[in-house]
């Protein structure tokens, strides 16, 4: 919640700058004096405790010699700060404002009163703590006094932080390279003036590496953990957030997890920041607890407050993210699991079936999808597309449109696949001859292989069984990513959707009759042989089972599978509680103007009752709610998203309102509505596809999808000189007068051993010449 300056005639809050406020005091004698200066008659009849936990003044009210800033974070009052600095007379002007904080008037007797009462109280607080005042006056408390060496090596370290935030925003991502270029800036900061560099340069002896791996490494680490917390701060001032997870990453033949965290900042902003690549080795429970480790050891959160959980998954992987949600669910049951709104349904329905043909369908789209990246790759598909539909311009101007604008990622995707089939295969037919040489022999490989992938009747069976059974679910997941008003009526109409699917599996056989068919249409139209699979066929005459016809193959293990896989998913995806939290967005007003105002958000309210600000006024605030809204002027328009209904000024008299929008926004399911053309996710895309995958850099990756996050070099240079109090010059200075010391010791013991050899030497001949006498 914003604090708002309890001062008469002060507007200020918390959301509209960074000023500091600071409580009243729970100190009796103290509290009285603010409440004096104040002049805020309905003050006096609150004690000091009531004061303290309800009230705020803010900075501009205090002299600025008693406001000290301890660290970038943190502002703190002096022990002896009195607010002297009001606006007791601007209300005069405006003597129809009603709703200002009525002043006290005071008499000159009250004036004279005040006045000896303030005296007394300054005096004996002053004495009280003139020591630590003047302590701290004396030794400069609040700035620590630095010594000339100190001094140097921050400035050198604050120009390194600069030159290495400059390196990240122009998107240096391979280590050599980074060395390489950072070395060259350096070097231009020097010659440009830069007296810390230059000195720290020149210190350095002639052969010794400037800055070595070694220290870049510790670089980029503090400035990667001060953007980081940048962004937890604002991940724990609001609380409640929703855990996000991407692709798997490959760093140095590793698999990594990309982790992002979705939640609404102080400015009632949603925000999907990229958080940091977590190792993807260990099973589900291993995986569970690096999660839950990660969010509470070390980024100081509450999985308790965690209200959703979405997993872009493919492949093999799909199976392991799917077990987590469940592990985390059971654990935390508010942490409800849905569909990420970066991908589209349909295509995360068919990464979740667990069975290889689909599996190598949905990896053969994804290979098309890099390969038609190729150069000229694409110009060869609209040739081929323009031949196959030679007779049928129309659909192939269509399909060129289609194929040109990410259709793999598309809720239409089968679709346009299984029109696209034929000219794809005279697309790769013709890249494999190469006639003239476009191509090169990797390009004409993949090709080649993409070709024989798709040749196989298999597959084309189940790209038409999984364009046919999620024909069901397309219109309920584009509405899922539309508008919230979309969101709201598809939640509404899951019941539709399961109906229909259950309509198909009772009448499977007459649907899988029509579909097969379908598929043998058209293999032969690409001259593909009907055949069964080769090695379910060993398997058979193994097992001496007797022939199977195609047909009752493909509906055993095919179309059943997919339908019921289907089925489940989308009965757990959509759970009873993930409906009730979808259908509060009828607290949107267009949604509620959409429903005739006869809404019944009590009824699904009470799937986060325990986390609402006021429960017991619940049912009167959402009647107060809805005939806000209802009762409005006609010049009043009703706000169509959680977005702008939470941009509201009069929000903040609804707290469980406010509440429930803040944490429907942060659900995964729902799209991102400011970022719509560049998300956390997009511009890590961005940074993977860039460069090879040998060049990826965790560090710098972070860096370079959170360049917009503000940074600040002071506070890099004090966490790099507490967590690497080894290059701080007095530790250096410690370690030469170490090493000299040992030095000096081993000088000293060699000389005592020569003086002792001398001495045995000399007593040796005094022994022989004694004998020779003798």
């Amino acid at each position: 919640m914003p604090n708002f300056c309890a001062a008469p005639n002060c507007t200020g809050k918390s959301t509209q700058s960074d000023m500091a406020f600071f409580r009243f005091p729970r100190d009796p004698e103290r509290c009285r004096i603010w409440v004096e200066n104040c002049r805020r008659a309905a003050f006096e009849a609150k004690t000091s405790d009531h004061l303290n936990k309800h009230y705020r003044l803010c900075a501009k009210h205090f002299d600025p010699a008693m406001v000290c800033k301890t660290s970038l974070y943190r502002t703190v009052l002096k022990d002896t700060a009195i607010p002297t600095i009001f606006d007791l007379t601007s209300h005069l002007n405006n003597p129809y404002n009603r709703h200002r904080k009525r002043i006290k008037e005071l008499t000159e007797e009250d004036s004279r009163k005040i006045k000896e009462r303030r005296l007394a109280s300054i005096e004996q607080l002053a004495s009280k703590k003139d020591g630590a005042v003047e302590d701290s006056l004396s030794t400069n408390e609040y700035e620590p006094q630095l010594s000339t060496e100190e001094t140097e090596f921050r400035d050198h370290l604050r120009s390194l932080f600069e030159v290495v935030v400059m390196l990240v925003a122009c998107k240096v991502s391979e280590a050599k390279h980074m060395s390489s270029n950072l070395q060259t800036l350096l070097d231009y900061r020097m010659n440009a003036g830069d007296e810390a560099l230059r000195k720290r340069f020149q210190a350095t002896a002639v052969n010794t590496e400037y800055l070595s791996a070694t220290q870049q490494s510790q670089l980029l680490d503090v400035c990667e953990n001060t953007v980081r917390e940048e962004m937890l701060m604002e991940v724990r001032e609001s609380r409640f957030f929703s855990l996000v997870t991407g692709d798997l990453v490959d760093f140095a033949n590793e698999k990594h997890l990309p982790l992002f965290l979705r939640y609404v900042n102080q400015q009632n902003v949603l925000r999907e920041e990229f958080l940091e690549f977590m190792s993807f080795d260990g099973d589900e429970n291993a995986l569970v607890e690096r999660l839950e480790a990660q969010l509470t050891d070390r980024w100081g959160l509450s999985m308790e407050e965690c209200r959703g959980q979405a997993h872009k998954a493919t492949g093999t992987s799909t199976t392991k993210m799917k077990a987590v949600a469940v592990l985390l669910m059971q654990k935390y049951p508010l942490a409800l699991h849905m569909p990420c709104s970066h991908m589209a349904l349909n295509i995360h329905l068919a990464n979740s079936l667990p069975f290889p043909n689909v599996q190598v369908v949905m990896e053969t789209l994804r290979r098309v999808k890099v390969f038609l990246s190729t150069p000229f790759a694409q110009e060869e598909l609209e040739k081929a597309i323009a031949t196959h539909y030679q007779k049928n311009e129309e659909k192939g101007n269509t399909l060129k449109l289609a194929c040109g604008s990410e259709w793999t990622e598309k809720h239409s995707v089968f679709d346009v696949l299984l029109d696209m089939l034929p000219p794809l295969l005279l697309c790769m037919d013709s890249i494999r001859d190469n006639n003239d040489g476009t191509f090169s022999d990797a390009v004409t490989a993949d090709a080649y292989s993409i070709t024989e992938t798709l040749s196989d009747f298999e597959i084309i069976v189940t790209i038409i069984i999984l364009k046919n059974v999620l024909t069901f679910t397309r219109a309920f997941g584009r509405n899922l990513q539309g508008e919230t008003l979309d969101v709201f009526f598809a939640a509404n109409s899951l019941t539709a959707v399961l109906h229909s699917l259950n309509e198909v599996n009772d009448n499977i056989d007459v649907y899988h009759k029509f579909w097969y068919e379908e598929a043998v249409s058209v293999a032969d139209v690409m001259e593909i042989p009907v055949n069964v699979p080769r090695l379910f066929l060993r398997k058979q005459r193994a097992a001496d089972a007797g022939e199977v016809h195609a047909e009752v193959y493909f509906k055993e293990y095919v179309t059943v599978p997919v339908i019921h896989g289907v089925m489940q998913e989308v009965e757990d995806m959509f759970s009873e509680t993930n409906l009730k939290a979808l259908k509060c967005l009828s607290l949107v007003p267009a949604v509620m103007g959409q429903m005739k105002f006869n809404t019944t958000e009590e009824n699904y309210a009470e799937v986060y009752r325990t986390d609402l600000p006021s429960p017991d006024t619940l049912p009167a605030e959402l009647n107060c709610w809805r005939i806000k809204w209802k009762h409005r002027g006609k010049e009043v328009r009703l706000p169509t998203t959680i977005h702008e209904t939470l941009q509201l000024p009069d929000v903040k008299f609804f707290p469980n309102v406010n509440f429930f929008l803040k944490v429907l926004s942060a659900l995964p399911a729902l799209k991102l509505e400011d970022n719509k053309s560049d998300t956390a996710s997009d511009r890590l895309q961005v940074y993977l596809d860039s460069m090879s995958s040998k060049q990826w850099n965790k560090s710098l990756a972070m860096l370079n999808v959170n360049a917009h996050v503000k940074h600040d070099l002071d506070v890099m240079v004090e966490k790099y000189c507490r967590l690497y109090p080894e290059d701080d010059p007095e530790a250096e200075s410690e370690e030469v007068a170490e090493a000299e010391s040992e030095e000096v010791a081993v000088a000293e013991a060699e000389a005592k051993s020569e003086e002792f050899a001398e001495a045995e030497a000399k007593s040796e001949e005094v022994a022989e010449e004694d004998a020779a006498m003798k």
